[in-house]
């Protein structure tokens, strides 16, 4: 019997949502922390893209693009392209919270061109993470419905590649922002009174990777306590 209580799924409860909870608090924090470090402006008066072309340059890394991309918190480094994109609020601006997060995506430029062993994992797993989020429910809700086991199994293990590349990413994440604040500080890109700024900045974004592993996690454990004895039983 399927562990439900009430009406509830009682796994659902118990583990899923107050990693949910801690993703929608890290989302909220991260929000919050960047808004209120990106009215503080730099004294250098130095710009987000300007400050990504000088981790590049201290790193040595030659031929990244640096393009302004629409939206909010859109930043990000494209590896396919190599090029950093960064968003209408980070591109033009010389505030702190702005400086830390386009020296994060050029740290990310950085460990593309070093071949950083944890970031080429995540490029290489993307593949198998596309399939296993797209395959893995309806195995197993199929093979739930038809009572057979291997399916079952199959599509938890499918799964599984969510939570594997979530587990590759932090480790990619947090490697970018030392790399950013390293550079911020050896470039006196920020004043000593600024840099907490931006690393606060980073540290509230690095939570919401944190918490999105928690959520693959949490969800993994849940489906392997509701289906993996049925799998087990009728393999």
């Amino acid at each position: 019997m399927l562990p439900y209580y009430y009406g509830f799924d009682y796994y659902y409860l118990v583990l899923v949502l107050p990693c949910i909870v801690l993703a929608l608090w890290a989302q909220f924090k991260v929000k919050s922390t960047f808004g209120r470090y990106s009215q503080v402006m730099s004294r250098r008066h130095m710009t987000g893209a300007q400050a990504a072309a000088a981790v590049l340059r201290a790193n040595g890394v030659l031929g990244v693009r640096i393009e302004r991309v629409a939206g909010n918190l859109t930043d990000h480094f494209d590896p396919r392209q190599n090029v950093i994109r960064l968003s209408q609020s980070v591109y033009d601006s010389p505030s702190v919270a702005s400086i830390g997060v386009a020296a994060h995506e050029a740290g990310h430029a950085v460990q593309y061109a070093i071949g950083y062993g944890p970031m080429k994992l995540r490029a290489a797993i993307i593949p198998l993470t596309n399939l296993g989020s797209t395959l893995a429910l309806p195995l197993i809700l199929i093979g739930f419905i038809f009572n057979y086991g291997p399916l079952i199994t199959i599509g938890i293990a499918f799964f599984g590649f969510s939570t594997l590349f979530q587990l590759v990413t932090l480790p990619v994440e947090l490697d970018a922002s030392r790399r950013a604040l390293a550079a911020i500080r050896s470039g006196g890109l920020l004043y000593d009174d600024e840099y907490p700024m931006a690393r606060k900045t980073l540290t509230a974004a690095a939570m919401t990777y944190v918490a999105a592993l928690a959520v693959s996690l949490a969800q993994l454990l849940r489906l392997i306590l509701l289906f993996g004895g049925r799998g087990r039983r009728d393999e």
